[in-house]
């Protein structure tokens, strides 16, 4: 569809007339209601709510002037509180601040230093940490680049340190872990049911 002079002062004589977008869309048909918006805009036609207001209300207001508005009378000033005396009252107390009940803040270890031993590790039972250690001490000892889906990706050491390394011994199939990490890592329902008691 094509925008003809015709079709055009169609546009314009509806639009002045104050139909809405979607009556000229009809009336013109083969045309949306946003692309007479569009059109109406790109012709520059004035908007109809606030310029039919202003055209209605300038006539009225030259015909009738309106009175102007009196002028709020002027508050009295509010006189300045009297001191009881020039000394300052020392016996005020001072302001206590309010109290928030928000959690303490974890305290931040700065990097290098050794973290402090996590509670789930004190609920690793003797046995399983014995047996972390020796694996431990055959591990292979990879960076993070050597990591493959074949390697125990077991963290060992503070990761700010140049002593940090993964496991990298072969995992236990469907785990991301070797079998001693995996020990420590997945533990039983039952046993995870019996430390909550």
């Amino acid at each position: 569809m094509s925008w003809t002079d015709d079709r055009v002062e169609i546009l314009k004589k509806m639009w002045g007339e104050g139909q809405s977008a979607s009556q000229i869309a009809k009336e013109l048909g083969g045309v949306t209601r946003n692309a007479v918006i569009g059109k109406v805009h790109r012709l520059g036609l004035s908007n109809r709510t606030t310029a039919g207001a202003a055209a209605k209300a300038e006539p009225k207001a030259k015909a009738k002037a309106a009175p102007k508005p009196k002028p709020a009378p002027k508050a009295a000033p509010e006189p300045a509180p009297t001191p009881a005396s020039s000394k300052p009252d020392l016996k005020t107390e001072p302001a206590i601040a309010p109290q928030h009940n928000m959690p303490a803040r974890k305290q931040i270890i700065p990097a290098g230093q050794p973290l402090p031993p996590q509670p789930s590790a004190n609920e690793i039972s003797p046995e399983a940490l014995a047996k972390v250690n020796e694996i431990e001490k055959k591990a292979k000892k990879l960076s993070l680049m050597e990591l493959t889906e074949r390697t125990c990706k077991w963290p060992v050491g503070d990761p700010a340190t140049e002593d940090f390394w993964f496991c990298g011994l072969p995992v236990k199939t469907g785990k991301p872990y070797c079998e001693a990490h995996v020990g420590v890592a997945f533990q039983p329902m039952s046993a995870r049911r019996d430390r909550r008691r």
